[in-house]
């Protein structure tokens, strides 16, 4: 069957069966009379989220229609979707959700920075504007100036404006501008976030090697591959970089990325 039929029947499901769910004294509406079948009624929800009844009729039908992403923002409403069901919706819907919840306006789940404890190599854990939000001790011990002691824990002021980190990475440049090509991706999906915008700013007035690498506009996936440091302790350390992303494992969350850093010996 055509993807794209697919996905508009699954979305008309979606937002039945959630209709259904509700109760009108979910939404402030009067009980009123005694209903047939349970949740809200179409015209009931049509008129929580702006739109005529027929239009919700046809998307629970899956009817070929444009939806724009300010009546997805009222539908995700009107039916009181979290996160990761409003994600949902917009996917199913074939459009990226203007707003979303930036990772770093939210809480943690404990149970992240658990698992991260519990490895045994060195291990961190990025949102979408390059802050560590968890690490374990043997990332700290390896990122000197970053993830040790009192310091800001954004990779990209790290990078970029931390004499620290030049001297910890070998081959410097190149692997900032791969950090910064990551990076990219995940700015393209969160341009609204005025501190991410704040922080590209920022960094390209006070670093000229950001400025000069994020006009060069590469973007890339956060694929992992061989790193080398020149650590103060330690000495020369060749490890290789595994990353994930959260989004199916310890409460899905799409939006943090897992790095772990596995020493390799020679």
């Amino acid at each position: 069957m055509d993807p794209v039929i697919t996905s508009r029947r699954a979305l008309g499901a979606f937002v039945r069966a959630h209709r259904a769910r509700l109760s009108p004294a979910d939404v402030g509406l009067p009980i009123g009379e005694r209903r047939r079948t349970p949740g809200l009624r179409r015209e009931e929800l049509a008129r929580l989220c702006g739109m005529s009844t027929t239009w919700c009729t046809w998307i629970e039908q899956g009817r070929d229609m444009s939806l724009g992403v300010a009546a997805l923002s009222r539908l995700a409403a009107a039916l009181k979707l979290g996160r990761a069901e409003r994600a949902y919706l917009f996917e199913l819907a074939g459009k990226r959700d203007p707003v979303g919840v930036h990772p770093a306006d939210d809480v943690l789940p404990p149970s992240i920075q658990h698992a991260v404890e519990a490895i045994s190599v060195p291990a961190y854990v990025l949102d979408g504007r390059c802050d560590a939000r968890a690490w374990n001790a043997p990332a700290a011990r390896l990122f000197v100036g970053w993830l040790d002691g009192d310091h800001d824990r954004n990779l990209l002021r790290y990078i970029f404006l931390s004499p620290a980190s030049r001297q910890l990475i070998l081959d410097f440049e190149r692997r900032a501008a791969r950090v910064l090509a990551e990076f990219r991706a995940d700015y393209s999906r969160h341009m609204a976030d005025d501190a991410m915008g704040g922080l590209v700013e920022e960094l390209t007035v006070a670093s000229p090697l950001f400025a000069r690498l994020w006009a060069a506009q590469d973007v890339l996936g956060r694929d992992g591959g061989e790193r080398t440091f020149a650590h103060p302790l330690d000495g020369f350390i060749r490890a290789e970089q595994v990353t994930w992303t959260l989004g199916g494992a310890i409460g899905g969350r799409p939006d943090l990325k897992l790095s772990m850093l596995v020493p390799q010996s020679g």
